[in-house]
């Protein structure tokens, strides 16, 4: 599994209960555990596969809970009208594109990519949205090193 470095203060369980009754969402069991023990930052090895077609990102970072830059709230109401239903942005890549929970079935705890490129009108198409992930846990054992050097 990846390694994170550069998280943010710790997080008790009532701040991310406060968050998710603030933000009317109901975080994964996977995702609460990750933001216990991280709080965001950023991952080592941190490449990760988008499809075949669009080839690997760079994890740039986790947002986290609190008052620091990577700010999950903020991020939530900045892609509010432009995310699918049923999903939150979590990190990003370096290009601006997101990396996404899913907290509503039947995409529950799923980890997708967020192609800012091919955003659609209607934020509802799915088209730009590419699956990386069954989980948090999955995605962080998927990262991997450029060995191409």
């Amino acid at each position: 599994m990846a390694k994170i470095y550069g998280s943010h203060d710790n997080l008790s369980l009532e701040q991310i209960e406060l968050f998710e009754s603030e933000n009317n969402i109901k975080l994964t069991e996977q995702y609460t555990n990750f933001l216990l023990k991280w709080n965001g930052g950023k991952a080592t090895p941190n490449l990760f596969m988008i499809s075949t077609e669009h080839g690997p990102s760079v994890l740039n970072v986790f947002y986290g809970i609190g008052d620091m830059y990577d700010n999950l709230t903020d991020f939530i109401e900045i892609m509010d009208e432009r995310l699918p239903l049923g999903f939150i942005p979590i990190g990003d890549d370096p290009s601006g594109n997101v990396i996404c929970l899913g907290t509503k079935d039947p995409y529950y705890d799923k980890i997708y990519f967020w192609d800012h490129e091919q955003e659609p009108e209607n934020p509802d198409d799915m088209s730009n949205m590419y699956f990386l992930a069954n989980s948090i846990n999955e995605f962080l054992d998927n990262l991997y090193e450029d060995t191409e050097e």
